[in-house]
């Protein structure tokens, strides 16, 4: 079982989800052609997706580390981004179980009315082998590592349910549909706490700058485009040791700066092609588990993330944040932690953050901010026990992936910096049986709480239904 499933996370997500959603659109009624443009639509964008982010990463790449070099910056945890996590997570024991046992986990929660989500966001499920696979070489205990990924895992369906009616409403096109990825679930909760504390603030609940707003404010200067060519080039200069290197380099500089401004204007144009293919898949499941099933109504269809990442207010704060992230991870005392190859992952901190922000700028930017400096002090912590796990993968894989070079640390931005697996993993870890119970505790406190909240929301409907019908009648 581990080698089949090591086989086919091995084809990647450009391959492998285009085979699943084209079987799972045959599979719920969509003709083989339909099902099969479908898939190949989302394998595209997955494509398309990780282009653009290796244009990113490759651009900045070396800017960063002639950066590092210039200012003699010690910082020893490896940047080795999230392919590096995936692999870690998949090429285990825990990955190679985890799609069957997640699923497992769903239906039964689904039966028990503990989630209303039905998570075929199937690729993402590498987030919960990752914690589980941390906790697995940390341990040395395979029941410890699944037990972390099942937390993990029921912890994020009930977040998405939670956040399913804010992020319905917010994005477009997005009726049905919820984000059971855990990294975008983790920032959940801080975007609640922050958004209600600056509402408090005179003035700031009145400040509403969206992406939009800041078009028609600032005219170019608003525009993500520019914005991406305008950091590029401060970033460009940054890598010159004097002015008569930064006139010499003109040509890399800007350079630098149109790369950027590309990847600001190409990421919203791939996530169209994830809508194009995943929507009509999200509709017939939908529809399907409507006829099959009594009260399927509100159900919600897990979807990857990638299918918003392309908001402008996204953008704009991401851009923004590269800068002043690089700034703190070099002065932040106790800090370890570059990114560089992680810089692609900053996006996916956004998608469940905007629709509690409502896209408002300011307000994002500090959420962002404060998950981003919690997220280096979290990726430095457990960066030991990913580099023991990196470095057991290696020796039997090879995968080049996973190489640490000598004397460094491993480390990602996606998923080592979300608080929800840093906590998962050191009460798990750390206070092992007392921990556990902790999490037990919690764990089945939400799933009762979220069983209450969706009763009620059914017989909410019901009632509402009968009404309806009476005055009709």
């Amino acid at each position: 079982m581990e080698e089949v499933f090591k086989y086919i996370i091995g084809l990647g997500a450009a391959v492998m989800m285009p085979v699943i959603f084209t079987v799972l659109g045959v599979c719920i009624g969509i003709k083989l052609g339909d099902a099969l443009k479908a898939g190949l639509k989302v394998g595209v964008g997955f494509i398309g997706l990780s282009i653009v982010t290796a244009l990113l990463t490759s651009a900045l790449g070396p800017a960063l580390n002639t950066v590092v070099e210039i200012y003699d910056l010690q910082l020893k945890v490896f940047d080795m981004g999230w392919p590096a996590a995936a692999a870690v997570a998949y090429n285990t024991a825990v990955g190679a179980f985890i799609i069957p046992v997640c699923l497992g986990v769903n239906i039964i929660m689904l039966l028990t009315k503990t989630t209303r989500t039905v998570n075929i966001d199937l690729w993402n499920y590498w987030h919960f082998a990752f914690i589980g696979a941390v906790i697995y070489f940390a341990s040395d205990s395979l029941a410890w590592g699944f037990f972390g990924a099942i937390v993990c895992y029921i912890v994020t369906l009930i977040i998405a349910d939670v956040t399913a009616k804010k992020f319905q409403g917010f994005y477009e096109g997005m009726d049905g549909i919820s984000i059971p990825q855990p990294f975008c679930a983790g920032f959940a909760p801080f975007a609640w706490a922050i958004n209600k504390g600056l509402d408090k603030i005179p003035g700031m609940n009145r400040l509403e700058i969206d992406a939009e707003g800041m078009k028609k404010k600032f005219g170019l200067l608003g525009e993500p485009l520019f914005l991406g060519v305008i950091v590029g080039v401060g970033i460009g200069c940054l890598t010159c040791g004097s002015w008569g290197e930064i006139v010499d380099r003109i040509p890399y500089i800007l350079g630098l700066g149109i790369k950027m401004g590309a990847v600001m204007e190409l990421i919203p144009r791939v996530t169209v092609l994830f809508i194009e293919g995943l929507k009509p898949i999200s509709d017939a499941t939908r529809q399907l588990i409507a006829r099959k099933f009594k009260g399927a109504d509100g159900l919600s269809i897990g979807m990857s993330p990638a299918l918003v990442i392309g908001h402008p207010t996204t953008l704009v704060v991401s851009l923004l944040l590269i800068p002043v992230t690089l700034a703190l991870a070099v002065f932040l005392p106790g800090n370890e932690f570059l990114p560089l190859a992680s810089l692609a992952g900053m996006f996916y901190v956004f998608p469940l953050v905007l629709p509690f922000t409502k896209g408002n700028v300011v307000k994002t930017f500090i959420v962002g901010l404060v998950a981003l400096v919690l997220g280096l002090f979290l990726v430095t912590n457990l960066a030991p026990w990913f580099t023991l796990a990196a470095k057991d993968v290696y020796a039997v894989t090879g995968d080049a992936a996973v190489a640490i070079p000598e004397g460094f640390s491993g480390g990602s931005l996606d998923f080592a910096s979300s608080p929800l697996a840093w906590v998962i993993f050191q009460l798990t870890h750390s206070l092992k049986c007392i921990g556990a119970g902790i999490l037990v505790v919690v764990t089945m406190g939400l799933m009762w709480w979220n069983r209450v909240n969706i009763i009620r929301n059914q017989n909410a409907m019901i009632a509402k239904d009968s009404t309806e019908l009476q005055s009709v009648e």
